[in-house]
């Protein structure tokens, strides 16, 4: 591995009365890098969504958009395994800013660069290499979760940070709309929102530390006297690969459910996302400018929706994510209906059904995470997070809700893709109710 992305060093231990204060402020600090840096990653990955209406009246169908919008996808759903493997063996107060920094070089050259956007095999291979590098986000942001945060806390803070998705995500659009009216020019969608994340990733730079240990600080489960049941003190040390896919990962069934079942939680999130700026224009009327506020509407409405799903799941019931999350995707179904069926000209039921959606949706993705973090040791984190990634968007997102979802719109209408996401919400449920006894947490006597 390269020097400068080994994770740091244990340092000698602080005095005993300046821990706790010192490991409030460490908390505070690398929770707000972890945040402020994954919602960076979100202002240069869905971009291109948002310029789809654009790349059509220039000539493009919504297949081949379809085709190189998968390209995001296919590559983060490989790279969120393969780097999150990398990102249990690295420092995320590197590896996490060097990812975004790159990212925004990418898509800012989109934007600023003409042929970049002249043919769909340019624009698949340069959103397929920015995928790759949208992979080093999520990971060290669980590697960091589990080592500063406890299992009995992980599912609100875990919640609070998943809102993160939604700020980034929410953004994008406005950002969209002010980058025209400054720059007069479409391409801003790309550059405009680059530039801004090439700051927060210096930001996050200067605000993540590793582990406690490199701080002198104690381990997270000492500090908080809440150890997980199968912890003990040799998972502190880090695992080689082998040991994590052979011990951790392979054998854990678990952990493969709800991979699965986060292929079709991805369609539906993305299969609704990406393409609502294009359906709701060419269907329901909508103005272009109206579309974006739809999209920023979808993305901000998943912020009070993810607190409650993370609160139920912690205090309800009692660390089973499963229940929550299927609670949602049953809701999530319904709204789907509502959006598909509501006929065009009655826009404020169409932005409702788009609100409740964005509400829903994002808590059983953040639970299938916080879930995924629960069934392995902390030094296996970030390569269980990236199992379920690459399930989420290898196949939910770039096979489905890119590529199958723009074959079948342009071919069978738009009534096709949206049995698509009605059935993909009910195997989501099915392959979610096999761990719906999995993961009570059981509060140790002193």
């Amino acid at each position: 591995m390269i020097d400068f992305l080994r994770p740091a060093k244990h340092v000698p231990r602080l005095p005993k009365e300046q821990i706790p204060s010192v490991y409030e402020q460490n908390r505070l600090k690398v929770f707000i890098g972890i945040f402020i840096g994954y919602a960076g990653y979100y202002l240069v990955r869905k971009n291109f969504a948002l310029v789809i209406p654009n790349l059509i009246e220039e000539g493009f169908t919504k297949s081949e958009l379809g085709f190189a919008l998968s390209g995001v996808s296919i590559a983060y759903g490989l790279s969120k395994f393969f780097m999150g493997n990398l990102s249990d063996r690295s420092n995320p107060k590197v590896f996490m800013p060097i990812g975004l920094a790159i990212s925004a070089i990418i898509i800012a050259s989109m934007g600023l660069i003409s042929w970049t956007t002249s043919s769909i095999g340019i624009m698949f291979v340069l959103l397929l290499i920015n995928g790759w590098f949208q992979g080093m986000g999520w990971p060290p942001s669980g590697r960091t979760m589990t080592h500063w945060f406890s299992q009995t806390e992980r599912g609100t803070k875990m919640a609070l940070w998943n809102v993160a998705h939604n700020v980034g995500g929410g953004l994008i659009a406005p950002l969209a709309i002010a980058g025209l009216a400054i720059f007069g020019d479409w391409h801003s969608t790309f550059y405009f929102p680059a530039a801004i994340a090439f700051v927060i990733a210096i930001l996050t730079y200067f605000l993540l530390q590793d582990t406690p240990q490199s701080v002198g600080l104690p381990p997270i489960e000492e500090f908080k006297s809440d150890y997980p049941e199968l912890y003990d003190k040799s998972q502190e040390k880090e695992f080689t690969a082998t040991q994590i896919f052979k011990e951790y990962i392979l054998p854990n069934k678990w952990l493969w459910s709800i991979a699965i079942a986060n292929a079709f939680v991805y369609f539906v999130r993305y299969g609704v996302v990406d393409w609502a700026p294009t359906y709701l224009t060419e269907v329901k009327g909508f103005s272009s400018d109206d579309s974006k506020w739809a999209y920023f509407a979808y993305e901000w409405a998943g912020i009070p929706g993810t607190l409650l799903c993370g609160y139920l799941s912690d205090k309800v019931f009692k660390g089973r994510r499963a229940p929550a999350s299927i609670i949602y995707m049953l809701l999530v179904f319904v709204a789907i209906l509502v959006y598909w069926f509501n006929p065009p000209g009655h826009p404020i039921i169409d932005n409702i059904a788009l609100i409740a959606i964005g509400f829903l949706i994002y808590g059983p993705v953040m639970l299938i995470g916080v879930q995924a973090l629960d069934l392995v040791p902390k030094k296996a984190a970030g390569t269980a997070a990236g199992l379920t990634g690459l399930f989420g968007y290898f196949i939910g997102a770039s096979i489905l809700a890119n590529i199958a979802m723009g074959f079948v719109v342009d071919n069978y209408g738009w009534n096709g893709g949206f049995m698509m996401l009605a059935i993909s919400s009910i195997l989501s449920i099915v392959f979610l109710a096999f761990t719906w006894n999995h993961g009570e947490v059981v509060e140790k006597q002193d």
